[in-house]
């Protein structure tokens, strides 16, 4: 699914349950783990620290 989002229209992700929703539903709409960064980037700024631990986790 393409999205277009410009920059001023990004919402920022830095609460872990935030980033974690956002993981679930790319999740279930079938992108794969190498994806998920990529996917999420185009639509919000993420604290890729908070990411990375949450990726790392599960």
């Amino acid at each position: 699914m393409e999205r277009f989002v410009e920059d001023y229209q990004k919402r920022r992700l830095t609460e872990r349950v935030d980033i974690i929703t956002a993981i679930n539903i790319l999740r279930s709409q079938g992108y794969d783990p190498d994806e998920l960064i990529g996917e999420i980037t185009k639509v919000f700024y993420v604290d890729l620290d908070a990411y990375n631990e949450i990726v790392m986790a599960a």
